[in-house]
C-alpha cells in the first residue's frame, strides 16, 4: 500500500514503510515502527515506557491512551528516594531529572500497542516484531542523533548496573558509528510477538519487574501491573485557520494546552509571529496551576477550558516542550504515536529487556509534588499526537518528543504548515522558540527584530547559536487534499527520517 512514515531514526521509518509495502495499513506500520524504535532508539522508549496513539480510520478519530500510571495499589511502602541527576543540553542549558527505582511508574507500551493492533490493525503481531528483533540481536549502528542522546543521558545510565554496561560496554561509552546490541530486548520482542502483552502484566516478566523494583525501594507492585489497561478516548477538537486539529485529551495536558494556544492565535489576528506565539505560550503557562492539574481528571474539563467566550476574553486581555512516529497510508488512514521513557530511570530489569521509565520523577508531570498522584491514575503527560482534518479528510499527522517543549514544538509546526503554507519538511526545520519561566528561548533564525521588540517589553531572550534537541523532535506526514500526494518531514534536531512506500 502506498504511504509515508516519519520517525526519529531512519531504521524506524524504514521498518514502518516495509509494512505498508507488504500491504499493511497505517496502524500496522506504526506498531512495527514503534517496536523497531525500542531497538534503535532505546534510551527514550521501550517496554518500560508509555505513550499515546491517535488513529484516524474511516471517518472516525480515536486516541488510545497507554501512558504511564502511578503505582501504589499494592500498598508497598517506598524504601528509596528520587535521585536528582542534571542533564546538560549544552554548556549553558541544564535540566534536572529525578531517577532511580522510586521514579518508576506502571509502563503501558505493551498493552497499548497490542490494543491498537487488535482494534485497528490487519497484520498479526508476530509478523511485526521482526525488524526490532533483528536490530536488537544483530546490532544497529549509532548515528549522530543517537550519539548525542546517549552523551547527554550518560549521567543517568552510569548510575546503575545494567544500563551502565549496556550503554558503555567494556567501560567505554558508545559513540557515533559504534554498533549497539540489546539481546535481551530481542528476546522480549519475540515473546511479545508470540504471547502479546500478557507476560508483561501478569506473567513472568511482570513478576521480575515488580520484584526488582520493590527490592530496591520502588513501589511498582504486581497489582499495579495486573490492573493496567489501555483506554480509548475521544480527541480534543480545535478549529484553526479552516481546519480541525484533533489532539490528545485530558488527563494529558499537552493537547489541551496546544488547543488553547491555537484558539488564542485565531483571535490575535491572521498572522502568528514570535510575539503572538510568546503571548499564547505565556497565557497557557499561566493556566497550568494546581487547580488545572486536578481538573484534568474531571469529566468534560476540556469544554470549559476551551470555552469560546473564555478564549475571547483571554485574547482581548492579552492584546491590550521522547520518540514520535507519524504514518499515513494510501487509503487515508493515519496513526500518530508518541512513546516515552522520560529520561529513563536507569533501571534495567535483568532478563527482561525492560528499561523502566522515570515518570514519577519528572517535575513537569508532577505539579502537585512527587508521589502525590493517586495509585492507578494516569500521569498527566505533555504528549500530544495530533491529526488535522480539512473538510473531513486527513491533511496532517504530527507529534513530537521534547519534554515540556513538546507543546511549543507542535504548536509552531502547526502554525507554519496550516497558517503559513509551509511544506511539512520546511515547517519542521524552521527555527523555534519556547517561552517558560519568564525566558524566551530562541533558535538561530527566529526573527531578530521580533526578539528585540520582546526584549524592549521586558522579556529575557536567550539566543541559541543553532537548532537543538532541546526544542523538541517533531515527526509529521501530510497529504495534499487536491492531488492526494503524500509527504513527510523528520526533525533534524532528533535525527528524524522519512520513508515512503510506493
Amino acid at each position: 500500500m502506498p504511504g509515508v512514515v516519519a520517525a526519529g531514526h531512519p531504521l524506524t521509518a524504514e521498518a514502518g514503510a516495509g509494512v505498508l509495502r507488504a500491504g499493511g495499513n497505517a496502524v500496522d506500520a506504526a506498531v512495527c515502527a514503534v517496536l523497531t524504535s525500542f531497538a534503535v532508539e532505546s534510551p527514550l522508549t521501550g517496554f518500560g515506557a508509555g505513550g499515546h496513539m491517535m488513529v484516524h480510520q474511516g471517518a472516525k478519530t480515536t486516541l488510545i491512551d497507554f501512558f504511564v500510571a502511578a503505582p501504589g495499589l499494592d500498598g508497598i511502602d517506598r524504601g528509596a528516594e528520587l535521585v536528582p541527576v542534571p542533564v546538560r543540553f549544552d554548556a549553558e542549558t541544564t535540566q534536572t531529572f529525578f531517577v532511580g527505582p522510586a521514579s518508576c511508574g506502571v509502563p503501558g507500551t505493551a498493552a497499548g500497542l497490542a490494543h491498537a493492533l487488535e482494534r485497528f490493525g490487519t497484520v498479526a503481531l508476530g509478523d511485526l516484531v521482526g525488524p526490532g528483533v533483528r536490530h536488537a540481536r544483530e546490532g544497529a549502528p549509532i548515528n549522530r542523533g543517537q550519539a548525542y542522546i546517549l552523551d547527554i543521558l550518560a549521567p543517568i545510565h552510569e548510575r546503575m548496573p545494567g544500563t551502565r554496561e549496556l550503554y558503555a560496554p567494556a567501560g567505554r561509552p558508545l559513540r557515533e558509528r559504534d554498533v549497539f546490541h540489546f539481546p535481551e530486548l530481542a528476546e522480549a520482542l519475540e515473546r511479545f510477538g508470540a504471547e502479546g502483552a500478557e507476560p508483561f502484566y501478569r506473567g513472568e516478566v511482570a513478576a521480575r519487574i515488580s520484584d526488582f523494583v520493590v527490592a530496591r525501594g520502588g513501589t511498582l507492585g504486581p497489582g499495579d501491573l495486573a490492573s493496567y489497561a489501555a483506554v480509548e478516548r475521544p480527541p480534543v477538537v480545535a478549529p484553526f485557520r479552516g481546519t480541525e486539529v484533533l489532539t490528545n485529551p485530558p488527563p494529558s495536558s499537552g493537547g489541551i494546552l496546544i488547543a488553547y494556544c491555537l484558539g488564542l492565535l485565531e483571535r490575535f489576528g491572521p498572522q502568528s509571529g514570535p510575539e503572538q506565539l510568546v503571548m499564547a505560550m505565556e497565557a497557557a503557562n499561566d493556566r497550568r496551576d494546581l487547580a488545572f492539574a486536578e481538573a484534568l481528571y474531571e469529566e468534560g474539563m476540556e469544554a470549559g477550558f476551551l470555552d469560546p467566550v473564555g478564549l475571547d476574553l483571554a485574547a482581548v486581555d492579552l492584546l491590550g516542550s521522547t520518540t514520535h512516529i507519524s504514518v499515513l497510508d494510501g487509503d487515508g488512514n493515519c496513526a500518530s504515536v508518541t512513546c516515552s521513557n522520560g529520561s529513563g530511570s536507569g533501571v534495567l530489569v535483568p532478563g527482561t529487556g525492560v528499561i523502566l521509565n522515570n515518570m514519577l520523577g519528572e517535575e513537569d508531570l508532577n505539579p502537585g509534588g512527587f508521589h502525590a498522584i493517586p495509585p492507578g491514575r494516569r500521569v498527566p503527560s505533555m504528549m500530544a499526537p495530533t491529526a488535522v482534518l480539512r473538510d473531513g479528510e486527513i491533511v496532517l499527522a504530527i507529534g513530537s518528543a521534547g519534554s515540556n517543549r513538546i507543546r511549543s514544538a507542535i504548536l509552531q509546526t502547526l502554525v507554519r504548515a496550516i497558517e503559513q503554507g509551509y511544506p511539512v519538511g520546511a515547517a519542521i526545520e524552521a527555527p523555534r522558540l519556547h517561552f517558560e519561566q519568564g525566558v524566551v528561548q530562541a533558535e538561530m533564525g527566529v526573527d531578530p527584530a521580533a526578539l528585540t521588540r520582546l526584549e524592549e517589553r521586558g522579556r529575557t531572550v536567550a539566543r541559541w547559536p543553532s537548532i537543538n534537541l532541546f526544542f523538541g523532535g517533531v515527526q509529521a506526514v501530510a497529504r495534499d487534499p487536491a492531488s492526494g500526494e503524500l509527504s513527510g518531514g523528520g526533525d533534524p534536531r532528533r535525527g528524524g527520517a522519512v520513508a515512503y512506500a510506493d
